[in-house]
């Protein structure tokens, strides 16, 4: 039927929502009224129709992604309820982010989670806790500079994305259907597909979105929603007691999945979570003491293992069957065939152990963190690559032995198991102990063997999946160094108004320049981000600033003292170096840039030499 307006015409029908025949311009009008719900409506939803027809001329969609968006925004839900729009995930997240106390936070993603359908609690939990659920889709810094995306949604010359002129239209489906889609492209031509079809999502959304999509896609969403956070909201959400969803989360490894179960079927479907040999559970990670004497003030007698800088393993077993996870729950069992090889040798039916890969060399010593994690990373000709790299499997910990889980278990009791599970080669070396004196010496002696340092580990905590539990205590020197600022990049979300990831370069003594090593948002508190940004506008080289407003150049007169956890090669950076997990101790008033730390001290410490050491580690 033709519009006897002249405009498209805008259709809707559900058993809930009759027929909808409007212009183009009273659709987008009833949108803008709707979007400021907690839900579209049926009219809504008409806009929503039009725009996904004629999006491929407006947008520049192509066909591939209309089709992941247009039947997700179409179809009401079997009540009638239309699909939450992206834009009130990115209002909560503006809201979380806004609101200093943890209680308001939990609050406020509680009152979100509220709102969604069952379909949309994985994905909605997944972007407000800053992740996507396909955890990687080949997208990141480079990429959306490449296409000249404004962070703060307003729109600039030649920038994409942040439209003012059009309504909110993009669902939480239909973006997580996007991101699929574009994690999918592989192969020749992958990368060109890739930033097709982002320039085609951030060509539909509105600024607010806009700067939502590039803290979620850069990983700098950092509005306070961490897990634990998320853990009591969706319990607050749902009405029931937070441990049943810490329990539950433990025993399937992924808060999405629970939290959906939590809203849909409250306890009982909590209970009905169970530890499954093939399913990963979220390893146990360990809280900071700076020494060994601190340690076990709060835990003895205890037993004091090795810390290796490998990649953490989680090994299932199920008679022939084995499957490898690492600690993000990625499933790596193809890539690590010896550590396959280790699991079917073991006199186990079915086991769930804890423990770490490492490459090491022909002496014993680790290779840096970044040949094992290349290893590993490595998809293709894995025999060929396993043959130069061979990686050394040791285990700490087991979850389920023969039919038994052992979660709930104290660490003494899955110590025995172990034992009787695994050779001796084949565990982690330990000690137990209550005198510092035996752990120092052990902790030395570790350190001297190239690793990382030691976790002291209570006898009788149970495995807390998920948690920085207090009954693991992690001891390992905190190397530093002092370098200088070379530019900043405005932050966006909370940080949103200052200038916050900074990078930081190393004296090269012999041309009197900077040798950039990285960058680190890491450790800045609400007052030293006041403080650097006004300083470091000072420092400007000039007011215009690189890259489409990202960055700010200054003169590179500020020292700041930045703890890391290693040094690895880097073809990013000039000096073919970048620090691992860099973060902002402090600012160096008191040095000039001339006594800043040299890009030969960094090398050094790349090449194995021991770096200084202040104290212990706070690292993750």
């Amino acid at each position: 039927m033709p519009s006897p307006v002249g405009h498209p015409i805008v259709t809707v029908s559900s058993p809930h929502v009759p027929p909808k025949v409007l212009p183009k311009s009273v659709a987008f009008s009833q949108l803008t009224k709707a979007s400021g719900t907690t839900k579209a409506s049926g009219t809504a939803a008409a806009s929503i129709a039009w725009f996904c027809a004629s999006v491929p001329t407006r947008a520049g969609i192509p066909g591939i992604l209309k089709e992941s968006l247009n039947p997700l925004v179409l179809v009401p839900g079997h009540n009638g309820a239309m699909p939450t729009l992206l834009a009130e995930i990115a209002a909560t997240s503006d809201a979380v982010a806004s609101a200093s106390a943890r209680l308001a936070k939990i609050d406020r993603l509680a009152g979100c989670l509220r709102r969604l359908e069952p379909h949309e609690v994985d994905i909605a939990v997944a972007f407000l806790s800053g992740e996507l659920r396909q955890r990687q889709i080949g997208v990141g810094y480079a990429a959306l500079r490449d296409l000249q995306i404004d962070p703060s949604g307003s729109p600039g010359p030649g920038a994409r994305g942040g439209d003012p002129g059009h309504a909110a239209t993009l669902t939480l489906a239909a973006v997580d259907a996007a991101f699929e889609q574009i994690g999918r492209q592989t192969g020749p031509g992958s990368q060109a597909a890739r930033r097709q079809l982002l320039a085609a999502l951030f060509g539909a959304a509105t600024p607010p979105e806009t700067r939502f999509l590039v803290g979620l896609l850069s990983g700098e969403l950092r509005q306070g929603a961490l897990e634990g956070v998320m853990v009591e909201a969706t319990a607050r959400a749902a009405a029931v007691p937070t441990r049943e969803v810490r329990r539950a989360l433990m025993l399937r490894g992924a808060l999405g999945p629970v939290a959906e179960a939590a809203l849909t079927q409250g306890v009982p479907g909590l209970r009905a979570f169970h530890l499954r040999v093939g399913r990963p559970l979220q390893p146990m990670l360990a809280q900071t003491a700076t020494s060994v004497d601190q340690a076990l003030e709060r835990i003895s007698p205890a037993a004091v293992e090795w810390k290796l800088d490998g990649v953490r393993v989680q090994i299932h077993r199920d008679g022939n069957e084995v499957a490898v996870f690492t600690r993000t729950l990625d499933d790596i069992t193809a890539r690590v065939p010896e550590v396959v090889e280790v699991a079917l040798a073991l006199p186990v039916r079915a086991a769930v152990l804890d423990g770490e890969a490492i490459a090491l060399h022909l002496d014993g010593r680790p290779h840096p963190f970044q040949v094992t994690a290349g290893r590993i990373g490595s998809k293709l000709e894995v025999e060929r690559v396993r043959a130069s790299v061979p990686l050394a499997t040791f285990l700490f910990d087991v979850l389920h032995l023969d039919g038994e889980d052992l979660v709930d278990r104290g660490g003494a009791a899955r110590g025995e198991a172990l034992v009787a599970a695994a050779p001796e080669p084949l565990r982690i070396p330990r000690l137990v102990t209550g005198e510092a004196e035996a752990a120092a010496a052990f902790l030395d002696d570790t350190l001297a063997r190239g690793h990382e340092g030691v976790v002291v580990k209570s006898l009788e905590a149970p495995y807390e999946a998920g948690r920085r539990g207090a009954g693991w205590l992690k001891v390992k020197p905190r190397h530093t160094l002092d370098l200088v600022v070379l530019a900043a990049e405005w932050g966006h979300g909370r940080r949103r108004g200052w200038l916050s990831n900074l990078h930081l370069g190393a004296r090269d003594p012999r041309s009197g320049e900077f040798v950039m090593l990285g960058k680190t948002f890491k450790g800045l508190t609400d007052e030293l981000l006041t403080w650097q940004t006004e300083r470091l506008q000072q420092l400007a080289v000039d007011q215009e600033q690189d890259q489409g407003g990202w960055v700010v150049r200054v003169r590179p007169e500020l020292v700041v003292e930045v703890a890391f956890d290693g040094v690895q090669s880097s073809p990013r950076y000039p000096g073919g170096l970048a620090l691992r997990f860099a973060r902002v101790l402090r600012y160096r008033p008191d040095k000039a840039a001339a006594e800043a730390d040299t890009i030969d001290l960094v090398r050094a410490i790349h090449e194995g030499t021991p770096p200084r050491a202040k104290g212990g580690d706070d690292a993750g």
